[in-house]
């Protein structure tokens, strides 16, 4: 039966892991292997792994470190970062992982996505867009690229049709106005979206607590709920403790 995911979003750099806010002010919170090595034990129900600086850098994915993380896991994986080519993301599946997640690349040409759903199957293949909030774009928001860096002039909602049409398995949404404040899911984005959209979807940013999760899938219904800094931090002053909570309803 189809359920929700609740998805730890880690983001690697410099082979460590750091937590943004609006994609700034990196803090380091911890080694990779042992963030999955505490998630295998909480029993994830997925978990991504972007490293944020592969594309800005113009470098490939670390397929060491990837490796090292596979043969730790025993749950779902999926990375992205610095993937342009089809061979890039079989290499990773052949490593362990099941999902590759691209952006930019996807952006900038569309027909990767179909090269990679050929190679990989169609269920491996994540296309995952930064947004923000603008005044001036159609669908009220802009897809940005580079860690939000620089701001393309696709549409969102035709992109996202576009995307399904070529092959998208799952397209992410990551709000990049809320990455790191624990304020609440974008729930007017998240609905626009999955009113135009047919393709599993999953929403990054904005998860406080519990009750943000809860909102959200009975927003959308049955979809990924990425969360990043309510995994990681505790408390007021934000210290690094990895945790996995759910729903009550999915915890099973």
């Amino acid at each position: 039966m189809l359920r929700s995911r609740i998805i730890p979003c880690l983001l690697m750099r410099k082979r460590g892991l750091v937590k943004t806010v609006q994609f700034k002010d990196g803090k380091y919170v911890g080694d990779p292997i042992n963030a999955v090595k505490i998630f295998n034990e909480k029993e994830v129900d997925e978990l991504t792994l972007l490293d944020i600086d592969a594309t800005a850098e113009g470098r490939e994915p670390d397929y060491k470190q990837l490796r090292d993380v596979a043969i730790e896991s025993r749950m779902p994986l999926c990375y992205g970062g610095g993937i342009t080519t089809a061979k890039q993301a079989s290499d990773i599946i052949s490593l362990g992982f099941e999902k590759i997640s691209i952006s930019a690349a996807a952006l900038q040409r569309p027909e990767l996505i179909k090269e990679m759903a050929e190679e990989v199957g169609r269920q491996s293949v994540v296309v995952t867009l930064d947004v923000k909030k603008s005044l001036f774009a159609g669908d009220g928001y802009s897809i940005f690229t580079h860690n939000g860096k620089r701001k393309t002039n696709q549409k969102l909602n035709e992109f996202i049709l576009k995307a399904e049409e070529y092959g998208a398995g799952e397209i992410v949404l990551n709000n990049i106005n809320l990455d790191g404040m624990m304020t609440g899911y974008d729930l007017k984005l998240a609905g626009n979206v999955r009113s135009i959209s047919k393709a599993p979807l999953t929403f990054i940013g904005g998860a406080g607590n519990v009750s943000d999760m809860e909102d959200l899938i009975q927003t959308v219904g049955i979809c990924g709920v990425g969360v990043g800094s309510f995994f990681v931090f505790k408390g007021r002053l934000k210290a690094v403790l990895i945790s996995y909570s759910k729903p009550e309803r999915l915890a099973f």
